[in-house]
């Protein structure tokens, strides 16, 4: 897969498979081309060239936090249901998307703040809710972009062990992430971005400095290094 955006490529030679069930975690520094590839996959930006291979309707695609109208005067559980619209574009919600969405507040225990303002909730809510919005739709593919980012640890703690509990439930959770350390703890696999795939496997058979010396533009003592892995 090629993606240029602006008149430059953004991301090149981009071939990648995910198991069902699998906790990837996306990493790479900034400007690596991490967003891009969620929007990809969601279906939200096309390809110059090549493939994704995956139903849009099978994707669910949980943004920034910050790129959502959070004073918006609207409940946790409509804000929820609205996660189904694009279903049933020239209908009412019905039943089924009713039951869906309570469904997806259980799952994300947020079923107690059914009824609060969306711009009453904590940040650790917040990412709760974006998370139930697009479990909404039943996805066997879930895009997480950076959800841990801003969080205190308790709830870095609690979203950890969501996204666990999901992908052990069958869905393949694609996560952006900036925390090194958290990804390593917590997924399957690491997919280090920078333009292109450089590394896709298991966190402990990424133990090259080298790797992430390249990826990340680090020296050979950076702390970074010791919080992989790949130097003690």
């Amino acid at each position: 897969m090629h993606v240029r955006l602006g008149g430059r490529d953004v991301l090149t030679d981009i071939t990648v498979d995910f198991a069902p069930g699998e906790l990837v975690g996306l990493i790479g520094p900034n400007g690596a081309g991490k967003t891009t590839l969620l929007r990809c996959l969601s279906g939200a930006i096309a390809p110059r060239r090549g493939t994704v291979h995956c139903p849009r309707r099978a994707v669910g695609y949980v943004p920034q936090r910050a790129h959502v109208a959070w004073d918006f005067p609207i409940s946790v559980f409509q804000a929820v249901l609205n996660g189904r619209a694009h279903l049933h574009k020239f209908r009412p919600a019905g039943r089924a998307d009713y039951e869906h969405a309570h469904q997806a507040l259980a799952r994300t225990a947020m079923a107690e703040l059914a009824d609060r303002s969306i711009a009453e909730l904590s940040g650790g809510q917040r990412q709760r809710v974006l998370i139930a919005r697009a479990l909404a739709c039943n996805p066997r593919v879930l895009l997480l972009d950076e959800p841990l980012t801003g969080l205190d640890v308790p709830n870095q703690e609690m979203l950890g062990d969501l996204v666990k509990q999901l992908s052990h439930g069958g869905t393949t959770i694609i996560m952006a992430t900036h925390d090194l350390g958290q990804a390593v703890d917590l997924c399957d696999k690491l997919l280090i971005l920078k333009g292109t795939v450089h590394a896709y496997a298991p966190p402990q058979d990424l133990k090259d400095p080298e790797l992430w010396q390249r990826v990340f533009g680090v020296s050979a003592d950076a702390a970074l290094l010791r919080t992989v892995g790949a130097r003690t």
